[in-house]
C-alpha cells in the first residue's frame, strides 16, 4: 500500500513539474485551484482552475 502512495506522489509531483514548464506560473495556480477544489469538494475554486487550464491549453 504505501508503494502505491509513493506512485501516486510522483506521479503528482511530475504533472506538475511539467505544468510548470508548459505553461508557467499560471499553470501552477491553476492547477493547484482544481486540486484544492477536488480535495475540499468545492465546485467553484475546481471549477476557476479548470477553466484557466482549458484556457490554457486552447492558446
Amino acid at each position: 500500500m504505501p508503494l502505491v502512495y509513493l506512485a501516486v506522489a510522483a506521479l503528482a509531483i511530475g504533472f506538475e513539474q511539467l505544468v510548470q514548464w508548459k505553461y508557467g506560473p499560471m499553470g501552477i495556480v491553476a492547477f493547484l485551484a482544481l486540486s484544492i477544489g477536488i480535495k475540499a469538494k468545492n465546485t467553484m475554486i475546481g471549477g476557476i482552475g479548470a477553466v484557466i487550464l482549458v484556457m490554457l491549453l486552447a492558446h
